[in-house]
């Protein structure tokens, strides 16, 4: 299922993003964040079948076609967050909800609570929180941080022949999908260089983090939250891949739903698009 989105600009005081529009002008405001390293296309089969909203897909910054941040920046999960809130305020909309996928998920529930008088509702598929450290691993983890950035300059992005090859290497990646879902994350990922293709993103995104979150910081945030909340876990995801989590679920006000699939299962076929959908209509439609 496939129907036509708006390609947008949106213009920020600080940074320009780029965005795929769907539904109805006067539908319910979502804004829709996609994982690390994807862009907005891992909406294309699940935007679709959402009814009754005005879904704003972003590309986050330096992801797809929006712009990279500024040299001698970085991309924590709260400078997207800000973004977030900018592109809100652009469309005029005091409240929203937000549809959210790994990354994208954990930048929705931490935006959420952090602001919660603007956010309406959280779909989330696959993501609640962020990686953690504790304090006595943060000298070590930022020394890592600071070297890994240092040689990030002598590093070149892969060029690919064409785009077959760069879909198959999209297919092994963080979080493998299926071949049609590589083919729409690398079109809109890709760009032409002497050689073939090359991937949009800015290589910054590929650095480890200099400081995390503590694990009591991250579980702060997600009991903090006032909105409803509806979380698609998939069965082959990385959210249940980490058993120490069943304790936290199992304490949550969520709707909580296992569906079967990876990773990427709003994305990775039709079926698992459909599934996700059936879960989000009642819940995104609902007063």
């Amino acid at each position: 299922m496939s129907l036509a989105f708006e390609e947008v600009r949106l213009s920020l005081s600080h940074i320009e993003l780029a965005a795929h529009l769907y539904g109805p002008e006067d539908g319910r405001p979502v804004i829709a964040l996609h994982g690390w390293l994807d862009n907005a296309a891992t909406f294309a089969h699940l935007a679709p079948r959402l009814h009754g909203v005005r879904i704003v897909a972003l590309d986050f910054a330096g992801h797809g076609h929006s712009d990279h941040r500024p040299a001698g920046t970085d991309y924590a999960l709260w400078a997207y967050a800000h973004d977030v809130l900018m592109v809100a305020e652009q469309f005029g909309w005091q409240r929203f909800s937000m549809l959210g996928h790994s990354m994208g998920a954990i930048t929705a529930v931490l935006l959420a609570a952090a602001v919660p008088e603007r956010i309406e509702r959280l779909a989330l598929i696959d993501g609640l929180l962020p990686y953690t450290s504790e304090a006595d691993e943060a000298p070590a983890k930022l020394g890592d941080a600071l070297r890994a950035k240092l040689a990030l300059e002598g590093k070149r992005k892969p060029v690919y022949a064409d785009l077959e090859r760069a879909v198959k290497a999209r297919m092994t990646g963080i979080g493998a999908v299926s071949y049609e879902a590589a083919e729409l994350l690398a079109r809109r990922g890709l760009m032409p260089v002497p050689g073939g293709y090359t991937w949009r993103s800015d290589a910054r995104l590929t650095l480890p983090s200099p400081l995390r979150l503590s694990r009591a910081h991250a579980e702060a945030f997600v009991r903090a939250l006032q909105c409803p909340v509806s979380l698609v876990l998939a069965e082959q995801g990385m959210v249940l891949a980490q058993p120490q989590l069943e304790t936290l679920l199992a304490s949550l006000p969520f709707d909580i739903h296992r569906l079967p699939g990876g990773h990427h299962l709003h994305l990775n076929d039709e079926t698992g698009a459909q599934r996700v959908a059936d879960c989000f209509n009642p819940f995104l439609g609902s007063p």
